[in-house]
């Protein structure tokens, strides 16, 4: 289920009417310095802990990920494999495609969703216009008070010029900052709004290799130390192999949930590269 399904889910099940604007103050500063288990290995690290630069750094940290998954028992690691056919078909290479077709056997990709998010924000801009669009955005009228994190993530592709790009960044930050005065439930709509306007912003810095905005966006986040958000910023900054015995420990219970967020790190890295800038 895609995220905006999960949104969608959300309101059938009466809890909330639709999304109001952004009521909160604007983030301040970018994300606290992750926790140490989070760091880059030191040198010297035990076999395990890290992968090496170069050609087989992809495969070793798909590897590392398959260690975590095989700790969970057999049943939860078949679960996992359509996850391991997802990243390794981001791949460019196809001796490391080759070889864990072979692992994996007749495991293939879920299906890509369909991409209401990007038929929303085009159906709302051909209506309004972009301004109009934009105005619907920040006061969350129909079609946009619906799944406004993913539908404003897929505007950032159809804005008219650069400055309007920036703009609706600017906009997405903003709603990812601090709940409305007096929310505390932290699973109220409008935390899980402003949550998800943090992830979705965080990936898009993450392609866009913004590494200011991508810290502050994955500061908001509900997660900030997920593995998946350690790997993504590994994609802009480089060693990403220095967090192969992250992935492998595992997150201490016996979820997939963190394997699963591993394979979205490992999967962005497989299927963009580094950024320019990356060491």
């Amino acid at each position: 289920m895609n995220r905006l399904a999960a949104i969608l889910t959300v309101f059938a099940l009466g809890a909330c009417t639709a999304m109001a604007g952004p009521s909160g103050p604007p983030p301040a500063g970018p994300m606290p310095v992750a926790p140490s288990h989070f760091r880059a290995a030191p040198m010297n690290a035990p076999a395990g802990e890290t992968c090496p630069a170069g050609p087989q750094e992809a495969d070793c940290l798909l590897e590392a990920a398959w260690a975590a998954a095989e700790t969970l028992g057999s049943a939860k690691l078949q679960r996992l494999r359509p996850a391991f056919a997802e990243a390794v078909a981001q791949s460019p290479d196809p001796a490391l495609k080759a070889r864990w077709r072979t692992r994996l056997g007749r495991a293939v990709p879920p299906a890509p969703p369909v991409n209401y998010a990007r038929e929303t924000a085009e159906a709302a801009i051909a209506a309004h216009g972009w301004v109009g669009f934009l105005q619907r955005v920040r006061d969350g009228q129909p079609p946009v008070n619906i799944g406004r994190p993913d539908i404003m993530a897929a505007a950032l592709d159809l804005a008219p010029n650069p400055d309007q790009r920036l703009l609706v960044i600017d906009m997405m930050t903003g709603f990812a900052g601090a709940p409305k005065p007096g929310t505390t439930d932290r699973i109220s709509p409008d935390h899980f709004e402003r949550s998800t306007f943090a992830h979705v912003l965080a990936e898009r810095m993450m392609m866009d290799c913004r590494i200011n905005d991508f810290e502050r966006a994955r500061g908001l986040t509900s997660a900030p130390e997920s593995v998946r958000y350690a790997l993504w910023q590994a994609r802009i900054e480089g060693g990403a192999g220095q967090l192969a015995g992250v992935v492998r420990r595992g997150d201490g219970t016996d979820d997939t949930r963190h394997v699963r967020q591993a394979l979205e790190g490992i999967g962005a890295i497989l299927a963009l590269g580094y950024c320019p800038q990356a060491r």
